[in-house]
């Protein structure tokens, strides 16, 4: 009876236990803020659309917001405290009418450039925007941090207007990637290193001892 109830107790209290927290990371990022853009100046698309009509970029601009987003719901989870991934699932929800516009516009236009391999150029356009935002150790830091911040505001930004703040703020997604900035709350001085050589050569040990004048 009795090691039943400490059975029991003991089952009670690994209850009671909390689990390990999923790791996160601390991070004050850098600013990388950028100024508003059309779409055709270099750098915002991983593929300019030559020729595009101010719609069109404009569409452009937003899908590239929302490939960002898409790829941060993937790569980011490793902190879950950033809520990329729902936070994305919402703004596909809350915004599906303008997005599914910016689509037809972009697809429309690689129609109107190249009627005959449209579809294609349509589809590798798409995946050379999703895999520039891809991005490993410190830009992934640094581009987590940021599409989380404005994921955010994108759950609050009125239907229709998803694509001003894509413009205001694709700049900022991007520079993200490019800048290596490190984190800002702790910033150490460089350290100063001078590399010491050992020279190998027979005459310049004794008994295992680097003979003085070998030093340099």
């Amino acid at each position: 009876m009795f090691h039943r109830a400490l059975a029991c107790l003991s089952v009670a209290a690994a209850a009671l236990v909390p689990a390990a927290a999923e790791a996160n990371f601390y991070w004050k990022a850098p600013d990388f803020s950028a100024a508003p853009v059309r779409g055709d100046e270099p750098g915002v698309s991983a593929s300019p659309l030559p020729g595009a009509t101010p719609a069109e970029l404009q569409a452009a601009v937003l899908w590239n917001l929302r490939s960002a987003l898409n790829v941060a719901a993937l790569q980011c989870q490793f902190d879950p405290t950033l809520l990329t991934r729902p936070h994305y699932n919402h703004i596909l929800e809350d915004h599906r009418a303008e997005l599914g516009a910016a689509y037809q516009s972009i697809a429309n236009y690689f129609k109107r450039t190249d009627r005959r391999k449209g579809q294609a150029l349509l589809d590798t356009w798409g995946t050379r925007t999703y895999s520039s935002f891809s991005a490993v150790g410190l830009p992934q830091y640094n581009f987590c941090e940021t599409a989380a911040k404005i994921a955010r505001e994108a759950l609050f930004t009125p239907r229709g207007q998803l694509h001003v703040l894509a413009r205001n703020r694709i700049g900022e997604i991007r520079n993200s990637l490019t800048m290596r900035l490190a984190e800002q709350q702790f910033r150490y001085p460089p350290v100063q290193f001078t590399p010491r050589y050992v020279r190998l050569e027979e005459a310049c040990w004794k008994k295992g001892v680097l003979r003085d004048n070998c030093r340099r």
